[in-house]
């Protein structure tokens, strides 16, 4: 049965107290709530419900899949009043998840509580924690420890029941694997996990801040729960595989870090055991709190943007500027002698090069010792044209020098320009 967004938004905003009363449930008036007689610690206002002793609370879809058994499908038909239709040919079913529904729930949690504690040596205060919450519960009929998924809104949508005695375990039917088991924090971090029992052990290993940052089951090694809380949460910027230390582990974590989008950082966390709980069953045995065997540091990273080196004026050294003739050329600079064809460019440069090969001026040119000259040319020849002008400006032929290019053509990032200039003292 398919709902679009906008029937789930309906039943979303259904008025909680007149739903319980058209269901035949007592209400009592507590100020501007009302109080649910089946469960005292529970009120309701408008479309928002809250279980007081259990610190939660939520939305009417949530709370009839909660307390009514319904499953996802049930809840929006039940409060919104209406069926859903035939999912559009283009369009996936969400039938995957239409009949899940929550077990029902014991009166309490002893046997979940003491398993969790007792048997995995799990810390109360974290245990307490997702108990009160109620991602975590023990099931009315088997007494087995529930652990439940939500998507981001809150409803549940998964749920896996781990037997309190024994090795049974089974995903509630219905379930969607894309909704783990987890816990989502505002940090930039998720730690992935095998197994709920493995996300609780290594909290009360790694206790300090731990809600700050994101905790994601996988419920096996497969990939759907982690794409889907990446893609939900934008803000995790680096994760963490805390899978276990086998083989299987091992695979997944290479298969999964190439899964992760572009952009992320993932990193490997190999457990100093098989697995986290091994090690918190270990813990007062291991010394220092050394409960990584290794950090694998970079299975992926994002792409190194290139820095752009960047110059402080407040770095800059003040310098003169040396000329050659002031103001039209200095020394160690570039200068451009532009004209239009025939108007003597050529000669201006063979005259300038003379003068300074000899130590003669030009109108304005304060004299300077002679010093040798690299001059080139792409169109003239040297033996016929360069060669008699220079002789006919009268300069210093031994200092006028020219690179060979017989072999190889110059170019001006050529790296001969600038050996010439250093090993023969070349001034201009």
């Amino acid at each position: 049965m398919y709902y679009t967004q906008e029937q789930i938004d309906r039943a979303n905003q259904a008025d909680l107290v007149s739903f319980l009363q058209s269901q035949g449930e007592q209400l009592t008036r507590a100020g501007n709530e009302y109080r649910w007689k089946r469960h005292d610690s529970l009120t309701v206002r408008g479309n928002k419900w809250y279980r007081h002793s259990q610190s939660k609370g939520g939305a009417p879809i949530d709370f009839v899949m909660e307390f009514f058994g319904k499953s996802f499908t049930e809840a929006v038909e039940l409060l919104a009043g209406e069926k859903g239709a035939t999912p559009p040919p283009d369009r996936p079913s969400p039938a995957s998840f239409s009949d899940f529904r929550l077990p029902p729930r014991s009166t309490d949690n002893r046997t979940a509580r003491n398993y969790l504690t007792a048997a995995r040596r799990i810390d109360e205060d974290v245990t307490g924690f997702f108990f009160a919450s109620g991602d975590i519960y023990e099931d009315a009929t088997h007494h087995n420890a529930v652990f439940v998924g939500r998507d981001e809104s809150g409803i549940p949508r998964y749920a896996h029941q781990r037997g309190t005695a024994g090795s049974f375990r089974l995903d509630v039917k219905g379930s969607d694997k894309a909704f783990n088991f987890c816990y989502r924090g505002e940090g930039e971090r998720l730690f992935v996990f095998e197994a709920p029992i493995d996300l609780l052990s290594f909290l009360c290993l790694f206790k300090k801040d731990w809600q700050k940052q994101s905790y994601l089951a996988l419920g096996g090694v497969g990939e759907k729960a982690l794409l889907r809380f990446l893609s939900d949460r934008p803000n995790i910027k680096t994760v963490y595989l805390c899978l276990d230390s086998d083989n299987a582990g091992n695979d997944a974590c290479s298969r999964l870090a190439e899964l992760v989008p572009e952009g992320l950082t993932v990193h490997r966390l190999l457990p100093l055991y098989k697995d986290w709980n091994e090690v918190l069953q270990h813990r007062a045995e291991i010394a220092d709190g050394k409960y990584i065997r290794e950090a694998i540091y970079g299975l992926k990273e994002p792409p190194q943007e290139e820095t752009v080196e960047i110059i402080r004026m407040s770095e800059v050294d003040t310098q003169t500027v040396e000329w050659l003739w002031e103001p039209y050329i200095p020394f160690g600079k570039v200068t451009i002698v532009q004209g239009n064809p025939g108007e003597g460019k050529t000669t201006f440069a063979l005259r300038l090069a003379a003068a300074c090969t000899t130590g003669g001026t030009l109108p304005g040119m304060k004299p300077l010792p002679p010093f040798q000259v690299i001059y080139q040319t792409a169109e003239d020849g040297l033996g016929d044209t360069v060669k008699p002008r220079l002789m006919e400006a009268e300069a210093d032929l031994d200092r006028v020098l020219v690179i060979d290019e017989a072999k190889r053509e110059l170019t001006l990032s050529d790296e001969r320009i600038e050996k010439a200039i250093t090993q023969n003292g070349a001034r201009l």
